[in-house]
């Protein structure tokens, strides 16, 4: 394996030009209000598992209209309230079992980790929340689902799920909710990217290699999947090229990265071919929430810095959080 992309030092200077649809945030709104305007109160119930030292529930919220997503809820005993982690799962993968993540709430945090819609079956250990909408044609994986439009792409309700998700935490009586984080990732770091670009409020902000950024240079240059499914899909249908990623700006991770507002804490693998090096440089080097770091991994690929990179993060979060 060797580098992937641009230079080190090329890629400290990357900061495309990424073209922000002029009607980006009003669709960004209505799309969380209308989600909001639907209401809905998280539903708790005890997790079967044999952890015992720490309190785990299924969760189940309301998400992209009003559907009902689940996730695991992992908290230490007691009621006085906690800082909260929102945690997002990558491509193709889903909450699993209630045993598999543990070390936030062992760290003294409530966790939420969110299920995605749709997706759960591709490693890991499944899920359990389906994707009730269809689509047009489009290539398999959920890259190009409703990828004709920005408001019946797969991604506007995996993204406002996402934030009914910060919702559901902050609602609950054991969550201080002015001490809130989201992390994830790959596809779990774009959705944090996302979340940071639309709730104003956060407090901390941990994308993991982020995927879904800098999407035409994605498309264009990623060797492996998943940016390849869209590539199959403008291979056939021809006369959509620019149709799709007029959509697709409207879930660019870099477009929310400008918005951000939280302090953060990127990662990136210098040898990653899923998620191309300069497209998480783009995020970071467009990030608007002020403080910002990024833990380079300079032989690493997709997987990034794992068990390392969480060290970090927890000892970050702590700094900020308690």
């Amino acid at each position: 394996m060797a580098f992937t992309d641009l230079s080190p030092e090329e890629l400290v200077r990357y900061r495309p030009d990424i073209p922000q649809p002029a009607d980006f945030d009003d669709f960004w709104s209505s799309t969380i209000a209308e989600a909001r305007s639907l209401g809905g109160d998280p539903e708790l119930s005890p997790a079967d598992t044999p952890v015992s030292e720490l309190v785990v529930e299924d969760i189940v919220f309301p998400g992209f209209g009003g559907e009902p997503i689940r996730g695991w809820l992992t908290r230490p005993r007691g009621d006085e309230p906690r800082p909260v982690v929102v945690e997002y799962r990558g491509y193709g993968g889903g909450r699993g079992l209630p045993h598999e993540n543990l070390a936030w709430a062992a760290s003294g945090y409530v966790h939420l980790l969110m299920d995605s819609r749709g997706q759960a079956s591709n490693w890991g250990t499944g899920g359990a929340t389906p994707d009730p909408h269809g689509s047009g044609p489009a290539t398999p994986g959920v890259m190009t689902k409703g990828i004709e439009h920005p408001e019946t792409y797969y991604y506007r309700r995996l993204f406002t799920d996402a934030v009914r998700a910060v919702d559901a935490a902050r609602s609950l009586p054991f969550v201080d909710a002015t001490r809130t984080a989201v992390t994830g990732g790959s596809q779990g770091g774009a959705i944090s990217l996302a979340v940071a670009g639309l709730v104003p409020d956060l407090s901390a902000v941990m994308p993991d290699v982020p995927f879904l950024c800098d999407f035409r240079r994605s498309v264009q240059r990623t060797p492996r999947a998943p940016f390849t499914e869209v590539t199959t899909y403008l291979s056939v249908h021809r006369d959509r090229v620019e149709q799709v990623f007029e959509t697709l700006s409207y879930f660019d991770g870099v477009n929310f990265a400008r918005r951000a507002s939280a302090p953060a804490r990127f990662s990136v693998g210098l040898m990653d071919d899923i998620v191309l090096p300069s497209t998480v440089y783009a995020a970071f080097n467009h990030y608007a929430g002020g403080e910002k770091t990024l833990d380079v991994y300079e032989f690493n690929g997709h997987e990034g810095g794992q068990g390392h990179q969480w060290q970090r993060q927890a000892g970050w979060l702590r700094d900020r959080l308690g």
